[in-house]
């Protein structure tokens, strides 16, 4: 089972078809592109219950964007008739089973009938004027006087979204730091398992052997670290709060990512790095040496 709601976009599978397509779209792809990325028939999907994820919320794009044949139609309604997924959340609750029912229905009504406003193609408005550029080793400093670290690793933009990725730091000193304080200190990430050969793991994370050998070498993971994202419409409420004081470089293919998460204020910050040891606690992080992951 690959969804996480009974909505015709819940899950993984649906997002990353829907959005998959939309984005195509959105960026000038035409529609042929489209078809064969995400062709409506799949010769081979998992199961039953995925295909009818993917087959709608792929439909439900194609609906969208005007694309949606007769001949279609007709193969979603037997997918839809099927009731594949119906039936799996019916296992767990029968109130499941019907819920996701009803929205097939809704579903249906609304994509067998002919889309008088075809959705436009979306012009996203790219950010050039960054607070803070990758790289940047930044400071702030909390109630308790001391200062904080952390590292803008990235600058993100999607479908007008633009995140600063930044990695915190174990630095916690009442010295504004430099660069050269930050050598004997550590960057907070995680392991994460691999299913491939030691060989295939340092073909896709070029560096890896450079956490391996924390634990002697023979080893097999991949490595992320921890992000934080801050949206750039938030930042420019609290950004005043930073400074840089240098750059530092994490290692591009250590650069992955172990855990993912939103801060809105500068007050997320202040919970977060004044008992940074309960986060780490919390959140089953680890620490790792800034001269192990750094280009230093």
């Amino acid at each position: 089972m690959a969804t996480d709601g009974v909505k015709i976009i819940d899950g993984d599978t649906a997002h990353d078809t829907y959005w998959g397509i939309m984005d195509l779209y959105d960026s000038g792809g035409d529609f042929d592109a489209i078809n064969k990325e995400f062709p409506l028939v799949q010769a081979d999907y998992f199961d039953d219950f995925d295909n009818e994820v993917y087959v709608t919320s792929c439909a439900l794009a194609l609906w969208e964007i005007g694309q949606l044949t007769q001949d279609e139609l007709i193969y979603v309604k037997t997918v839809i008739d099927n009731g594949a997924c119906k039936k799996e959340w019916a296992k767990n609750d029968e109130k499941d089973g019907k819920a996701r029912q009803k929205e097939l229905d809704r579903f249906w009504k609304k994509i067998s009938q002919t889309n008088n406003k075809v959705r436009a193609r979306k012009k996203y408005r790219k950010i050039t004027n960054f607070y803070f550029q990758p790289d940047d080793l930044l400071t702030f400093q909390l109630k308790d006087g001391n200062y904080r670290t952390i590292i803008c690793t990235s600058i993100e933009q999607y479908r007008g979204q633009c995140n600063y990725i930044l990695v915190p730091t174990t630095y916690n000193s009442s010295k504004k730091p430099t660069v050269d304080d930050l050598k004997d200190k550590e960057i907070l990430g995680r392991q994460i398992g691999s299913g491939y050969d030691q060989q295939t793991t340092k073909e896709k994370q070029p560096g890896i052997e450079r956490v391996w050998n924390l634990s002697g070498g023979n080893c097999n993971f991949f490595f992320g670290v921890d992000k934080i994202a801050v949206d750039h419409k938030d930042f420019i409420n609290f950004k005043d709060r930073f400074e840089k004081v240098g750059t530092l470089k994490i290692i591009e293919g250590l650069k992955e990512t172990g855990s993912y998460g939103y801060q809105g204020n500068f007050e997320r910050f202040e919970t977060v790095f004044a008992d940074l040891e309960n986060h780490i606690k919390i959140f089953q992080c680890k620490k790792y040496p800034v001269a192990t992951l750094c280009d230093i």
